[in-house]
């Protein structure tokens, strides 16, 4: 838990210095990208969903299907926004994408949360432009997701960056394997 803690406050403070905290702040307020999910290739994952404007969406394994929890912790809920669309509106299967898998889930107010094959989506909001994958295996909980509603998990993880024992942020961040030994293991932020 403690270790998790100081990995998201240098999280706070790397994306301040970067200046880029209040373009977060903006993306990870609204979550409102409309309703329409479709797929993109991704060079290191194959055919992903994106949102509407191109941005890659996510899903959280300790989600369950139909549920979302990350919204019951603060700062994921910041980092992570969900994909939203107004009640009452339905959203729309673009290029790639199975109308039958698309579904939603109460979120907040007059907003619901858009699922596909169940699985609540999410955007990150390091992903500041259309067909980046900076949130890809953070914390070993978020991964894209592939046209059939599947994580994936596999990544050309042969950047040195991504192969450092200390992965400085927006870079994928993977679990240090430095670490990974003495953590207990553990799911989610609580």
């Amino acid at each position: 838990m403690r270790g998790r803690l100081i990995r998201w406050t240098l999280l706070l403070v790397v994306a301040a210095v970067a200046g880029f905290g209040a373009a977060l702040a903006a993306t990870a307020s609204t979550g409102v990208h409309g309703g329409t999910v479709k797929t993109a290739k991704s060079a290191d994952f194959g055919a992903v969903l994106v949102s509407s404007s191109g941005r890659t969406l996510y899903r959280y394994t300790p989600d369950r299907k139909r549920v979302n929890t990350c919204t019951k912790v603060a700062i994921c809920a910041k980092y992570w926004p969900r994909l939203l669309v107004k009640a009452g509106a339905k959203p729309t299967a673009g290029a790639g994408v199975k109308a039958s898998l698309l579904g939603t889930i109460p979120a907040s107010g007059t907003m619901r949360q858009v699922t596909y094959a169940g699985w609540p989506l999410y955007l990150f909001a390091g992903d500041r432009k259309a067909g980046q994958t900076k949130g890809q295996g953070f914390d070993k909980q978020w991964y894209v997701v592939n046209a059939k509603g599947a994580l994936v998990k596999h990544a050309a993880m042969t950047t040195p960056a991504a192969s450092s024992s200390s992965p400085s942020y927006p870079q994928p961040v993977p679990a240090p394997t430095t670490t990974a030994a003495g953590s207990g293991g553990g799911g989610g932020w609580g």
